[in-house]
């Protein structure tokens, strides 16, 4: 009698399996990259002892409120976020011309629960208002935008147009 062969049947091999998988994992690890959030970039001046207060008159103030369902009110007429900037640049250009220490004052104040997200768009839509101000003053003094401008030529127009915003403490909710 002849006997058979046996076919031997097709088999992957799994015995490094693991070694591969543990491989992946950490190449994974190390290769993805968290974002973290690194918050709002704020300069904030400098700890003075002897602090005094300094009347401040109401046209050199543009009082920006905003409470918790996100209504904002900029010198007590209530707007939308996105119109502030709009508001802003009229009274910061009505300043140019004036002393540095006469220019326009944002003053931004909320509740404590504010949106952050109202917060942040408020706060960008100030910055742009003075960024767009200093570009137009760019353009009409030296031809060229604000970015364009050489250091000393960008110094004249901070001194000229400096953004100046006081962030107030939130208030507690009263119930």
């Amino acid at each position: 009698m002849i006997k058979k062969k046996k076919i031997a049947e097709a088999a992957i091999p799994t015995s490094s399996m693991a070694d591969i998988a543990f491989l992946l994992l950490l190449f994974f690890l190390v290769a993805t990259v968290i974002d973290v959030d690194t918050g709002i970039g704020l300069t904030l001046p400098e700890f003075v002892e002897d602090v005094k207060n300094v009347e401040v008159p109401k046209s050199r103030m543009a009082a920006i409120l905003i409470n918790e369902n996100g209504d904002v009110l900029l010198d007590g007429k209530v707007i939308s976020v996105f119109q502030i900037k709009d508001n802003l640049k009229a009274r910061i250009i009505s300043k140019i011309e004036l002393p540095s220490n006469k220019k326009l004052i944002v003053s931004v104040k909320t509740d404590r629960k504010t949106k952050y997200d109202i917060y942040i768009q408020s706060l960008d839509q100030i910055k742009q208002a003075y960024f767009e101000v200093r570009d137009d003053y760019s353009n009409s003094n030296f031809g060229k935008k604000y970015n364009d401008l050489v250091e000393t030529q960008q110094k004249d127009v901070q001194e000229k147009i400096p953004i100046i915003i006081s962030l107030a403490e939130p208030e507690a909710v009263k119930k």
